[in-house]
């Protein structure tokens, strides 16, 4: 068997590594053998010359062995296995929508999400926002759920790819994050670790994107729909925008109250809900349960005016420990700011532009995101009634409505949002919310 330092050599001089050479590495990484020092050697050596597909695929089976994978087959279900990963942005609450919607439809969602770090929102934060709701419950349990109520929203475990903690560790201290082929294979581990049929990417590009460059974003988009399908399971993605939030709100309560319209068929904005609906379409073509996108259509929109994923999201609530009667009384259960005032435009005009990044950011300082790790969050905080490019911002349209702690905090937050909402005299086209969809064997 190939040494490590002879992988890392290989590697170092731009040759290709085999699948035994790849897990001998990710065998040593798990076992705390490979050191630190050889971990960040290879990164970087990753991050200069590549991988090819092959050895993308055998680093991302690699990792997801390197601890556990759920399996469904004791009893068989009666349908797919599903799930869907985005990476990223401001108000996407997009899983939490998708989820009911694809169990209303004969799938299963054993959705593991991550919280949120640095300008964007974590899915797991927004749940907590819920009384109750354990976001860490033992595998069996949350087995057990998703097998009852076909979705279970829940944090990511220590037991899924753990050696992906450990390399993204040292990705994050060599400044090797931004590597491709080591984001797809970071991504895929633990969404394969899953036991998945079937897996949707929403790969978002503008500027309050994680990846802002749209060819890298396609690029990444293309990788994971490639590397997941050779992996075993088909996966597509779809290129989407994020040069404007995509909700009505960004703040945990906020968004759990806008998903919960959004699920009772009164959605606040039709863009969210738009796309939603098209990344639960694209989950039932590549798990099986349509035949072709517009027959999707019809059951996504069929599960939704029926009550019937409603009805999945508050099963599930209910059977993570949260209230059964969430959805008729969120009023009662979601926490409110203290503090809460409008965002006057400083003139009129349509809004042209909008530093989405620096509007997470907003959110974060009221509270309610983390810069570290271990920051606590607040989730009552946020902001709600976000314009949109090309509205008309006047003395009729705020700009947003902050929900703060306090007086001085809301008057910060203000000012970074008058900051970032560009004003002229023209409106512009609105973005295209979705600008590509990917499937394994696409250019």
């Amino acid at each position: 068997m190939m040494s490590i330092r002879k992988i890392l050599q290989h590697k170092r001089d731009g040759q290709a590594l085999d699948a035994a050479a790849i897990q001998a590495l990710v065998s040593g990484i798990t076992d705390g053998s490979v050191g630190d020092e050889q971990l960040g050697a290879f990164v970087m050596a990753v991050f200069l010359n590549g991988m090819d597909d092959d050895e993308c695929v055998a680093l991302t089976q690699a990792m997801r062995d390197s601890g556990r994978v759920l399996r469904w087959d004791d009893p068989a279900l009666p349908g797919p296995v599903l799930d869907k990963h985005s990476t990223g942005g401001i108000g996407d609450v997009t899983s939490l929508i998708l989820a009911p919607i694809v169990a209303a439809c004969g799938g299963f969602v054993p959705m593991i999400a991550g919280r949120g770090l640095g300008h964007t929102g974590g899915t797991v934060d927004k749940l907590a926002a819920i009384p109750g709701y354990e976001v860490s419950p033992a595998a069996e349990r949350f087995q057990a759920i998703v097998r009852k109520t076909g979705c279970a929203i829940i944090g990511q475990t220590d037991e899924l790819a753990p050696a992906d903690r450990r390399l993204y560790a040292v990705r994050d201290v060599t400044a090797t994050v931004e590597s491709i082929p080591l984001i797809v294979a970071s991504i895929l581990s633990k969404k394969l670790a899953e036991g998945l049929d079937g897996l949707v990417l929403d790969v978002k590009t503008g500027n309050g994107a994680v990846m802002t460059d749209s060819g890298q974003a396609r690029q990444l988009a293309r990788s994971l729909s490639e590397v997941g399908t050779l992996a075993g399971v088909r996966t597509h993605a779809l290129l989407t925008d994020m040069s404007q939030p995509l909700a009505d709100c960004a703040g945990n309560a906020l968004e759990i109250s806008e998903v919960i319209d959004c699920l009772q068929d009164r959605p606040r904005r039709d863009s969210l809900m738009a796309l939603s609906r098209e990344l639960a379409v694209e989950t039932l073509v590549a798990g099986g349960l349509a035949d072709d996108r517009d027959t999707a259509r019809r059951k996504v929109d069929e599960a939704v005016s029926s009550g019937r994923a409603a009805e999945r999201f508050a099963a599930m609530v209910s059977a993570l420990g949260g209230p059964s009667d969430l959805l008729d009384h969120p009023d009662q259960y979601l926490p409110e700011a203290p503090v809460i005032r409008d965002v006057e435009a400083g003139q009129s005009g349509y809004v042209t532009d909008i530093d989405v990044r620096a509007i997470g950011l907003a959110v974060v300082d009221l509270g309610g995101g983390r810069r570290r790790a271990g920051d606590r969050i607040d989730p009552a905080v946020g902001l709600s009634g976000l314009i949109q490019i090309g509205e008309d911002a006047g003395p009729d349209r705020p700009l947003a409505r902050v929900h703060a702690r306090t007086a001085d905090e809301a008057e910060r937050a203000a000012e970074t949002i008058r900051r970032a909402c560009r004003i002229g005299p023209q409106r512009p086209a609105p973005p295209v919310l979705i600008g590509e969809r990917l499937t394994s064997g696409d250019d």
